[in-house]
């Protein structure tokens, strides 16, 4: 997995080096904003998975992910203020650019930087809960796209992720309270399952993945009368995730991805 996140980051990192003006076209385009977010949240999923055997390394990795994050989250509000008006509209998207460095908490932990956990869930916290409210409100008023329904699938993680985050705190009451939000918005997923899969599989799918792992891990963690169901959830990600991981860099390996995304080229 390391592995793939490394190689991954250096395709990226050789696309800006060589053009560096794609980084601010790709966050003007919806997939591009995810997927950027995205990288700099792996870096931080990447130092978690240090954290056991290079301490030291796995902190400096996680502060330049938290670092290129908080430039990434500057960079796209600067790109709103300078785009029309559409661009504007607050997406599911928006809690991998402004609600990401929550996963910087799970790797602040071990790595014994708890200030560092506290001070990320406490700030993150109303941040998802004011893209939740605007995005419900949003989807009340109009109905999304068939090809963007996938990405109604992030708003999952940061329920899920809050969950695990405050176990390893021992804030357990906050824990399963976020639980139950987390069990909600994948109850209403499961439910609309067809209508948010209407058009069929696209890179966007990838909008599954994360939320589907963080949500089995935040169940397993909070264990108790959630144990079972968590153990389902891991389940179900150690099928789908890989398939759906598969696809998506199958388009990318033929150069499909690109199109398909509106990503700019180097």
């Amino acid at each position: 997995i390391l592995g793939l996140w490394l190689f991954t980051a250096l395709a990226m990192s050789a696309k800006i080096a060589r053009r560096p003006a794609v980084l601010m076209q790709d966050l003007r385009v919806l997939p591009g904003r995810a997927g950027m977010a995205a990288s700099t949240m792996a870096g931080m999923a990447a130092a978690l998975v240090l954290a056991p055997y290079e301490p030291v390394v796995a902190l400096g990795l996680l502060w330049v992910s938290l670092v290129l994050h908080g430039v990434l989250a500057a960079a796209l509000i600067w790109v709103m203020v300078t785009t029309p008006g559409e661009a504007r509209q607050i997406t599911p998207a928006w809690h991998l650019s402004f609600v990401g460095f929550i996963v910087g908490a799970l790797a602040a932990v071990p790595l014994e930087q708890l200030w560092l956990a506290e001070w990320l869930l406490w700030v993150m916290i109303p941040v998802a809960v004011a893209i939740w409210a605007v995005s419900a409100v949003q989807l009340v008023r109009r109905i999304p796209p068939a090809p963007l329904r996938p990405m109604l699938a992030i708003h999952l993680a940061p329920a899920a992720l809050f969950v695990t985050v405050a176990v390893s705190l021992g804030h357990f009451e906050l824990a399963n309270g976020f639980a139950l939000v987390a069990l909600g918005i994948a109850a209403a997923l499961l439910i609309g399952l067809r209508w948010v899969l209407a058009a069929g599989f696209s890179a966007l799918w990838g909008s599954f993945t994360f939320p589907l792992a963080a949500f089995a891990s935040a169940l397993l963690a909070v264990g108790g009368v959630w144990y079972w169901l968590g153990v389902a959830m891991a389940i179900a990600a150690v099928i789908a995730v890989p398939m759906i991981a598969f696809r998506v860099l199958k388009m990318w390996a033929t150069g499909a991805l690109a199109g398909k995304t509106n990503a700019a080229e180097a």
